[in-house]
């Protein structure tokens, strides 16, 4: 059917980076969901006949979604105005109850895991959340299958390399919103050279000037790959190899300290060189500091989703996956790619991008860290997620090293 145009696209403003993929608390204040999570306790399960609610959407056209902080374009003049959402609204006469209320994986987790545990209403019919704690969730059995009848855009416009994840085969419960790169940043002027692989950060010229992320699921799998590791069908020998090689720069005083998204302030202030980093953020960086670079080593980079998913007893879950694939019209994709700047799962956007009549907008099109080209995708991976039998195991060794 014919789609109504957007406004036209407008230049990224710079911003705070946001906190959209967090450091990993699996011994912290929610500890005992997590590892009820992770290890798939029997009776927090939920059997598919269980997970449906009668639907609402048909009589009661509204629906409430959770989201990140900063993490949907917003007007330039006017920041509480969210244009794709409202272009949605007036196209479909449904009304949105969005709400920023995600700013931690496991934060999260442990707010809705008593009403999904119990078989009650979670009070929102749509989540964002990352891949990795998706798993969690797929495993447990908290969210519905999706109607992919419904959802002709994101059959049609899924980039192929987020379409099967190893925790949710062909998608049918997840949806990629955004998608990023956890690679390397590194301030080319200071450092007075190119960083072009993951065992650069062990160079005799920094040290106590490397950082890493604290989070296990966010660190593992590049650090992986700098072993030579192929991220999709990793094992436990691998992982216990990868802590060896990071406990040991530890003790030589290489890295520096273990980060969160605060990692940003040290590679601008200067205090640090390297970094393991997001692809968005270093854009956002890029707009206030040029000499910020960011690489995919040559050994590869992991590429990963935030994700939308309906949980169970939704009562608005047609309205929800209406919403969804609005999201997958090249159209409003492109819009919401100008504006969050990280790698868009709708390659098909890239062509809208590059047609503006706004050239800073029409130049997004040419980032590969928006749309990573061929020789780019040949270097990324999808790393296959941490296993509910591992996990405990895993994040009780990292943890240690972290500090946490």
């Amino acid at each position: 059917m014919p789609r109504t145009p957007l406004t036209p696209l407008k230049p990224t403003p710079p911003r705070t980076a946001p906190s959209r993929r967090f450091l990993l608390r699996a011994l912290g204040g929610t500890a005992v969901l997590g590892a009820l999570a992770g290890c798939g306790v029997p009776a927090a399960y939920v059997a598919p006949g269980d997970r449906a609610a009668p639907d609402r959407s048909a009589a009661d056209k509204r629906l409430t979604w959770a989201n990140w902080p900063l993490y949907i374009d917003t007007d330039d003049d006017d920041p509480g105005r969210r244009p794709t959402l409202e272009a949605f609204e007036k196209r479909t006469g449904l009304s949105v109850d969005y709400v920023e209320e995600i700013n931690d994986n496991d934060e999260f987790f442990g707010k809705i895991s008593p009403s999904l545990m119990n078989h009650q209403r979670p009070g929102r019919d749509l989540i964002v959340i990352s891949d990795w704690m998706c798993a969690r969730y797929v495993r447990l059995g908290w969210v519905q299958e999706m109607d992919r009848a419904r959802q002709h855009d994101v059959a049609r416009y899924l980039d192929p390399q987020l379409r099967s994840p190893a925790f949710d085969p062909g998608r049918k419960f997840t949806v990629p919103y955004q998608s990023g790169i956890t690679g390397i940043a590194y301030n080319r002027r200071k450092l007075g050279r190119d960083i072009h692989r993951v065992t650069d950060l062990w160079a005799a010229d920094l040290k106590g000037r490397v950082t890493l992320l604290s989070g296990l699921d966010e660190a593992f799998a590049l650090l992986m790959q700098g072993d030579g590791v192929d991220i999709t069908k990793w094992t436990a020998d691998d992982f216990h190899r990868m802590c060896d090689q990071v406990e040991k720069q530890v003790r030589h005083g290489q890295i520096r300290r273990f980060t969160g998204n605060d990692y940003t302030k040290d590679l601008v202030s200067g205090d640090v060189l390297a970094c393991q980093a997001y692809s968005g953020d270093v854009i956002q960086l890029q707009a206030d500091n040029p000499d910020i670079r960011f690489v995919v080593p040559e050994e590869g980079a992991e590429l990963w989703a935030d994700s939308f998913m309906i949980p169970n007893l939704a009562g608005h879950k047609a309205n929800a996956e209406r919403l969804i694939d609005y999201y997958y019209d090249p159209e409003v994709a492109a819009d919401l790619a100008a504006w969050v700047n990280y790698v868009c799962p709708v390659p098909a956007a890239q062509e809208v991008l590059a047609a503006s009549k706004d050239k800073d907008t029409a130049a997004l099109a040419d980032n590969p860290l928006i749309f990573p080209d061929a020789a780019m995708r040949e270097r990324l991976a999808v790393a296959r997620d941490i296993s509910s039998t591992e996990r405990t195991e895993f994040a009780q060794r990292w943890n240690k090293i972290v500090g946490l």
